[in-house]
């Protein structure tokens, strides 16, 4: 029921939107107000090609805007992830971004070890990357989808028809800092972005 992305997609067809793909600018601008120095950025980048195109052709236009360059670095397999971060090391990137996709989340561990092992300040997509050790994550909530997705599912078994239920977007997001990996990096955190967090890892 997650991820459809019509909002009445017709026949038996309903679910709920992560909205990922909006979110490349605003994770952006959260890094370069950490480390307004950082530039360019390394981006991370797995999914799908039509998502990854979209992802960050939005992905550019909000880096222009605050005037940061982005290098994108492509991987499929755990194996290119560790070239890409070879190829990060090597290159003048001061941060990290990292592109929602499966690869990057089935990974989690492997990402935020090699970040953490470079002392790369990096932001993620989902809350479990920065419990994982990441130092900062902005997205959808899961626990409010999976909440979401139960509702739809309470009221299918009641007998609505799912084609006759909008799709729901997201509508809870979750902005996460780890301060010990921050403490790890030898990075302060601008108490702005503490106050603005939904939860600060201590």
């Amino acid at each position: 029921m997650i991820g459809i992305c019509s909002n009445r997609p017709g026949g038996n067809i309903t679910g709920i939107i992560h909205m990922n793909v909006d979110l490349g600018g605003k994770r952006l601008e959260l890094l370069h107000e950490l480390v307004p120095g950082a530039t360019p950025v390394a981006v991370l980048s797995g999914a799908a090609p039509d998502f990854a195109s979209t992802y960050l052709q939005q992905l550019r236009a909000a880096a222009a805007a605050i005037n940061v360059q982005i290098e994108v670095l492509a991987a499929a397999n755990s194996t290119e992830i560790d070239t890409a971060f070879k190829n990060v090391m090597q290159s003048s990137a001061k941060a990290l971004l990292i592109n929602p996709g499966p690869l990057f989340t089935s990974r989690r561990v492997q990402i935020v070890t090699l970040a953490t092992r470079h002392a790369l300040p990096a932001i993620y997509p989902w809350r479990e990357d920065a419990v994982a050790g990441g130092l900062m994550s902005y997205g959808p909530s899961i626990t409010d989808q999976f909440r979401q997705a139960g509702i739809y599912a309470a009221r299918i078994l009641k007998g609505e028809k799912p084609g006759d239920m909008p799709v729901m977007r997201a509508s809870k997001f979750e902005f996460i800092i780890n301060l010990q990996t921050a403490r790890t990096l030898g990075i302060e955190v601008p108490p702005s972005l503490l106050a603005r967090a939904d939860e600060v890892i201590e």
